[in-house]
């Protein structure tokens, strides 16, 4: 393996961990109120808790630039492959789709362990889901109905995520049996990484889900006690 082979498979995980790692809830919320969003609401660094704590507009922008990262960790390291190697990483035939994965695992952990923020960032739900539709559409957007169909049913955005990163392993699993990919138990095994940590993320909000005390989309912090008062 020469030089610029080692330096590909090193950027294939730095450059997506450097990419992951610019919070936008933390950079948004600095900007709006000054305030750090990890010290605010759930004390998680994304989007559902900015648009609790700091309104529509600034969640946009969350959305907005969580997104962006996720899809240019993978298409970064794809066109560094493509060009610098001559391999393209969407080949199913060539089993180098697994390079795709591994540029999104590590988006994911530089968004909950970002270097810039000491290491305390968010849960890694919306940077991974961008960076699934870059890897494969259909593998990201089948998780994603799974979602929108529990969060429309209980208002719980948190179930709708520990959902949708359940059924993402199997998705990957199935379209790449379907697709011939010669890579395909590399790439499950990375999405059942994906899967795992995307839920160990969550173990707070399933403690809140057991117990009833999860809010539900649209509930701002202090609400739910205060609709309890209200009820007794």
């Amino acid at each position: 393996m020469d030089i610029k082979t080692i330096l590909c498979y090193a950027a294939a995980v730095i450059i997506p961990y450097l990419l992951g790692s610019i919070n936008s809830a933390i950079i948004v919320t600095k900007i709006k109120s000054g305030q750090d969003i990890r010290t605010l609401g759930s004390g998680n660094a994304g989007l559902t808790n900015t648009l609790r704590t700091q309104g529509k507009v600034a969640a946009l922008f969350v959305l907005l630039g969580d997104i962006l990262k996720g899809v240019l960790s993978v298409l970064a390291i794809h066109f560094l492959f493509r060009y610098a190697l001559d391999i393209n990483t969407y080949s199913h035939e060539a089993g180098m789709t697994w390079v795709n994965y591994t540029a999104g695992v590590f988006a994911m952990l530089g968004h909950i362990f970002p270097v810039y923020y000491g290491f305390k960032g968010g849960k890694g739900i919306l940077v991974t889901f961008a960076a699934m539709l870059a890897i494969n559409w259909l593998g990201g957007m089948i998780p994603f109905v799974f979602f929108v169909i529990i969060v429309a049913i209980t208002r719980y955005v948190s179930l709708g995520s520990i959902t949708a990163a359940a059924v993402y392993p199997f998705t990957i699993l199935i379209i790449s049996i379907l697709q011939n990919d010669s890579a395909v138990w590399i790439d499950f095994t990375l999405s059942v990484l994906i899967s795992v940590m995307l839920i160990f993320m969550h173990r707070e909000n399933i403690k809140r889900l057991a117990s009833h005390t999860e809010k539900k989309l649209g509930q701002k912090s202090g609400q739910q006690s205060a609709e309890k008062e209200t009820a007794k």
